[in-house]
């Protein structure tokens, strides 16, 4: 969502550097004052008779009060993650939670609890965590603080305790979806824009994400071929006295271009692939987050209908819509924020993204 008019300020007489230009981008804004630090790491494979699964070590630094500690180290698993991911959708389902990497990421790229696919997964787990710290609301969700803070065996007592208020009302909020059918009838304007806007992004980044992939796989194929060709040209010029001074030249200049051409993949594997795939995930959640507004929203239209056909109970029905009305306000304000926050951070790192494909390509073909 770069305007034109961002590109077109550069004067085109002077010449413009990546790193100059993501240096421009990634510090619009100051660095915030931080109390709150989480490093995912240490990857360990665990190995039982039922199943195989990975730990995470998570360790938090913090300065907050209602800490105990200043320092904390825990061990979990992928499972935890989702219950935590849960745990925030119903306790805030109007506010935009950050995506989960699926349970096979990346799938057809790399083998299930190979190196390549942990390490992945590590760092969108590590992401996922920084990015709930970073939120002005959901870092300090109690659920979010026994995550980082609970040794095993008191997060599997804390799972096992039954539903709390707002895990009824996150019930509530998914229970009234069966009831509200059709469109919305009040939807204030702004919600119709962002709808739409969705909609857009969704077909839009759906698309690059399946472009990306299919670079990279060309990338590939083109790396093994050519792993293949230069040996071939070492081994030619035993046999070619005249022209092996030459064909040992090309054979070093294929390997060069090998090893350019890894670092290429690399750069799109680590910086392009994840960052798309991660919006894929968002522009998901998003739409989902809308529809939940749409559907306190509905419910509060519905009690409205009634109250216009009703002659009776007219007091009970006005209490009810009344605390409707309060609960669609707090929905609609909680999600402005959230859309604003998201949209800025979408586009810093839709940015940085490219401009760090853009240098990445430019060094490849300088090598």
């Amino acid at each position: 969502d770069t305007s034109l008019a961002e590109v077109n300020s550069f004067s085109p007489s002077m010449p413009i550097s990546p790193s100059s230009m993501i240096n421009q981008y990634k510090f619009e804004d100051g660095p915030e004052l931080r109390d709150l630090f989480i490093t995912v790491d240490d990857p360990e494979s665990h190995i039982t008779a039922i199943e195989t699964f990975i730990t995470y070590r998570v360790v938090t630094k913090t300065s907050r009060g209602e800490f105990d500690s200043s320092e904390y180290e825990v061990r979990r698993r992928y499972q935890d993650f989702l219950w935590l991911k849960s745990k925030l959708e119903e306790a805030h389902p109007t506010l935009i939670i950050p995506p989960l990497p699926e349970k096979f990421i990346m799938r057809g790229m790399v083998e299930r609890f190979s190196d390549e696919f942990i390490e992945t997964r590590r760092k969108a787990l590590h992401k996922f965590l920084n990015r709930i710290a970073d939120h002005p609301t959901l870092t300090f969700n109690e659920d979010f603080k026994i995550f980082l803070t609970a040794q095993a065996w008191e997060l599997s007592s804390h799972k096992k305790q039954g539903p709390g208020l707002l895990s009824r009302m996150g019930q509530t909020v998914r229970a009234v979806a069966s009831s509200v059918r059709g469109a919305v009838k009040n939807r204030p304007g702004m919600f119709t824009e962002m709808n739409n806007y969705m909609e857009t992004f969704n077909q839009k980044i759906n698309l690059l994400d399946k472009i990306a992939h299919r670079i990279y796989k060309e990338e590939r194929d083109y790396f093994n071929e050519m792993k293949e060709y230069g040996p071939i040209h070492t081994l030619w010029s035993a046999s070619e006295e005249d022209i092996a001074d030459s064909l040992k030249g090309i054979a070093s200049c294929i390997d060069r271009c090998c090893k350019a051409t890894e670092k290429r993949m690399a750069g799109l594997s680590e910086n392009l692939l994840p960052i798309l795939h991660e919006y894929v995930l968002y522009s998901e959640i998003l739409m989902g987050v809308l529809k939940r507004r749409d559907q306190i929203q509905g419910e509060l239209d519905s009690k409205v209908d009634a109250l216009a056909n009703k002659k009776t109970e007219k007091e009970l029905f006005l209490e009810e819509i009344g605390k409707l009305e309060d609960k669609v306000e707090r929905a609609n304000n909680a999600l402005k924020a959230d859309w604003d926050r998201w949209k800025q951070n979408m586009q810093c790192d839709m940015r940085s993204t490219f401009t760090n494909v853009a240098e990445n390509n430019l060094r490849f073909y300088e090598e």
